[in-house]
């Protein structure tokens, strides 16, 4: 029996599992597993890798998609560039490939609402997830700033200082924070959410629930909302290509 699995912290409430179980009742595919590495730190990944028979891959999530680099043996290209992984292949020889899927998934969602207006984009958070983001809007020929609580290099504003002029400025704004995520709805990234139009796009990366405060307030204001279903969908389907290749 092949396994596969997610790596990640606080992972109960994961959607991979999910979608493979049924993607594998579905199309009946018997010979695989999938199930949750749940792990409080990354240092006891390793002993997944010794304990587990006939693992094949795996995917990363928070908050390990840059913590697990220094244990792969290999890194794609692509990922190498965006300096986080979300999927391992494990060859036969068992040894271990880092790709980033991410940047697949987000570029295919987000590409059919882009219009000619949308050249400045914002990225809130600086974590593994947000490298990927920041590659695709590269790759579209888009501006991009981060947005974090704390200013540090690479990052052009905080919460504090971002004003409603920013917000207007950049029509594409990217939730990349865990903030909103199931139990916590009632949270949202701390923006000038009356400076946003009918012109912007809220994306937020979160997908439980499906539409967290932050995309409420963007869809009160009629701009377009994006959450982060159709992305983990195209990328677990990329993740899944990259383990039969």
């Amino acid at each position: 029996m092949n396994k596969l699995g997610l790596l990640g912290k606080n992972i109960s409430y994961s959607f991979s599992r999910s979608y493979f179980k049924k993607k594998f009742e579905v199309e009946h595919i018997n010979n695989t597993t999938y199930e949750n590495f749940d792990i409080e730190s990354i240092d006891l990944f390793p002993l997944i890798i010794k304990n587990t028979e006939n693992l094949k891959g795996l995917n990363v999530t928070i908050p390990y998609k840059e913590a697990i680099i220094p244990y792969l043996d290999k890194v794609n290209k692509k990922a190498k560039a965006i300096g986080a992984v979300n999927t391992i292949k494990i060859t036969k020889k068992g040894k271990l490939t880092g790709y980033n899927t991410d940047c697949y998934g987000f570029k295919n969602t987000i590409k059919p609402f882009l219009k000619a207006h949308h050249k400045n984009a914002l990225i809130l958070g600086t974590g593994g997830a947000s490298k990927a983001i920041a590659y695709t809007f590269n790759e579209l020929g888009i501006n991009f700033k981060y947005v974090s609580r704390n200013l540090s290099k690479g990052v052009s504003f905080t919460y504090e200082t971002l004003s409603e002029m920013d917000i207007k400025n950049h029509q594409i704004i990217v939730n990349c924070t865990p903030l909103g995520t199931f139990p916590n709805i009632d949270d949202c990234p701390d923006i000038p959410y009356n400076a946003i139009g009918s012109h912007h796009i809220l994306f937020d990366l979160i997908y439980n629930p499906e539409e967290t405060k932050f995309l409420s307030y963007g869809k009160e204001k009629k701009a377009t909302v994006i959450n982060g279903l159709n992305m983990l969908k195209l990328q677990a389907e990329k993740a899944w290509s990259i383990w039969n290749l």
